[in-house]
């Protein structure tokens, strides 16, 4: 188990996909919708396949990853240079590196990849409420492409911010949202979906309070007669909800594509409260987009007005 979770991380590690915030020399850089950051050396710019920094001309890499709190101590555990061997990598040196605001792991090695040989930085800190995972990597060559004092400085200046702003967590979306009509965003899955509401918890489950989630998905029937009842079966196993009953459904127009709209009524799950649905589908090529709103029964007049004014500021990115 513990051979499986260390292989995760570093799997993790080098494959874990973001785009990059760009700022002025000297300044920390924040991959989007990460809370990690770090001031790249001079001659490394943003990277665009992961979260973290490139010189591709000398084929030097810096990545990012953010993991939860927790993981620090079984990291710290598991860890060990018989470990790392076992991973295909021969530790130089282990050492405590001293952040601004943590006390970092720093591991040294060396390790042979199809592309040859490289040496690896790799950084374990706790930081706030995360844990922060940086591997830096360049090829094993005398002179190095970046002397020890550079990366050492890259590696101590690790840092956390304490919020994502919405803006950049939506730019990770496969389409453009124009208005929020005034609901706040719980959470993003990049490239596939987010979550609005209107109210404190960010449960799904909370349906006393307005939920709102956009998800694009591949698929969806090409032909019209063959909607209605898609749109059907993708609305049941709503997991809150009891005594769904369907009182509209019918195809419309969404953005200037076809579309289907199903309106329904519910009752929570727990309480027996009165629930009111909506579900949009738009389709295009290859690919829909649902957007499954909703709210209790009062109010519901003004909800539904919030929910198509997202719905109608919806574009393909």
């Amino acid at each position: 188990m513990k051979r499986h979770f260390l292989t995760s991380l570093i799997a993790l590690c080098l494959l874990w996909p973001a785009l990059l915030v760009p700022a002025a020399a000297a300044d920390v850089v924040f991959p989007v919708a990460s809370r990690i950051g770090l001031i790249p050396p001079p001659g490394l710019e943003p990277a665009t396949g992961f979260p973290g920094f490139e010189d591709q001309t000398n084929n030097v890499f810096v990545r990012l990853v953010a993991l939860p709190g927790g993981a620090f101590a079984e990291i710290e555990k598991t860890m060990t240079n018989e470990a790392l061997k076992k991973q295909g990598m021969a530790v130089e040196k282990r050492e405590q590196l001293k952040l601004a605001n943590a006390s970092a792991i720093l591991v040294i090695a060396r390790q042979d990849t199809n592309t040859g040989r490289i040496r690896k930085w790799l950084l374990i800190a706790p930081i706030d409420n995360l844990t922060a995972l940086v591997s830096f990597e360049m090829p094993a060559k005398t002179p190095a492409s970046y002397p020890d004092t550079a990366v050492r400085a890259a590696l101590a200046s690790v840092t956390t911010r304490a919020t994502i702003p919405d803006a950049e967590q939506l730019t990770l979306l496969p389409f453009n949202i124009g208005s929020t009509a005034g609901l706040r965003l719980v959470r993003v899955v990049p490239g596939v979906a987010a979550q609005f509401t209107d109210g404190p918890k960010d449960s799904l489950d909370a349906t006393e309070q307005p939920q709102l989630v956009i998800a694009a998905s591949a698929g969806g029937p090409q032909q019209a007669e063959n909607r209605d009842r898609f749109a059907r079966d993708v609305l049941t196993g709503l997991a809150p909800f009891k005594e769904l009953r369907v009182t509209n459904s019918e195809p419309m127009r969404i953005g200037g594509q076809p579309g289907h709209e199903i309106r329904a009524q519910a009752k929570d799950i727990q309480s027996g409260a009165d629930i009111e649905v909506v579900q949009w589908l738009r389709f295009g090529t290859g690919a829909y987009l649902r957007i499954l709103g909703f709210a209790p029964k009062d109010n519901w007049t003004q909800t539904f007005m919030r929910f198509r004014e997202i719905r109608d500021g919806l574009e393909p990115r």
